[in-house]
């Protein structure tokens, strides 16, 4: 197991590197001159050439590309991924102070993907071919196929809007939270129910749950014991995926419902041309990615015994 893990985190950096090489050429590519709007919120002064130009040594704006791209992987290696250009404070503190909040909403997100995605999917598997069955499948293609922005609208226009019951923005409380996390929650739920209903349809023409119905065990034993677990192997794979997708969900969620996270930190940035901030946060958070999935695969072992690692 020790080799495995030792393996698998060799792997993650050339991902890391591949992943932070997009994010700096996409910045480079985008209209706008950072140092210029700086200059253009300033208070005071004309903005001349002389002041523009010195402005961009001053951030490192005037060195080569390469040179640049390599300084951020430099740092970055040794944990400094460079300062704000529009906060002036380092970038790992940024991060850090608006993580907090976006993984409260990812993890919320995914709490309540399961708590309806699992129930929708193990229903309809046991009710195969019949209404019940159809109707939660039915659910599942809507939940999974509404856009977040447009379902994050919806939610405030009813519960916001037109019943006050909960707020349409801000953070900080749990009145707060429960509107995004069922904006995140509703589409990764519609694609945990449809896994988990083909996963136990699959399981459920096994010898061992033949062997289970034959010795005349509760259905509700069967399902818990013997289809529910080996079903999960495929079902753990997705969520590991979906809470990537959760954590991106949130750039779109945070914008939408004003919440102060680090999607919304990152949308911020981009406008104003923050380069170390996006680099930054955007690599940051494809660490995190990478080693929820590193852990996903771990727990293989435990859900199957028959997995051994490093043989």
């Amino acid at each position: 197991m020790g080799r495995y893990v030792l393996g698998r985190l060799l792997q993650l950096v050339p991902v890391l590197i591949l992943v932070s090489l997009i994010v700096f050429a996409v910045m480079r590519l985008l209209p706008g001159d950072p140092a210029l709007l700086m200059l253009s919120g300033a208070e005071g002064g004309a903005i001349t050439p002389e002041r523009l130009n010195d402005l961009r040594e001053q951030m490192g704006l005037n060195q080569p590309l390469a040179t640049q791209y390599l300084n951020f992987v430099l740092g970055a290696v040794q944990g400094d991924l460079g300062s704000s250009i529009r906060f002036q404070v380092p970038v790992i503190e940024l991060i850090l102070d608006r993580f907090g909040s976006t993984l409260e909403l990812a993890v919320a997100g995914l709490f309540l993907a399961i708590a309806i995605g699992m129930p929708l999917g193990m229903i309809a598997a046991a009710r195969q071919g019949g209404w019940i069955d159809t109707l939660c499948m039915t659910m599942s293609y809507i939940g999974s196929s509404m856009p977040v922005y447009w379902l994050g609208l919806l939610l405030v226009l009813v519960f916001s809007f037109t019943f006050r019951w909960l707020p349409s923005a801000g953070g900080g409380s749990f009145e707060a939270l429960i509107l995004p996390a069922f904006t995140l929650g509703l589409l990764s739920a519609g694609v945990l129910a449809r896994l988990i209903r083909s996963s136990m349809l699959e399981v459920g023409t096994e010898d061992y749950m033949r062997t289970a119905r034959a010795k005349g065990l509760p259905p509700r034993l069967i399902v818990l014991r013997h289809s529910l677990k080996n079903a999960m192997i495929p079902v753990l794979t997705m969520m590991g995926l979906q809470f990537g997708a959760l954590l991106a969900g949130t750039v779109v969620t945070e914008t939408v419902f004003s919440r102060p996270g680090l999607g919304r930190l990152i949308v911020d940035s981009i406008l104003a041309k923050d380069y170390p901030l996006v680099q930054g946060a955007i690599l940051f958070l494809a660490v995190v990615y990478l080693l929820v999935n590193l852990a996903v695969d771990i727990a293989y072992a435990w859900l199957d015994p028959r997995i051994r690692y490093g043989n």
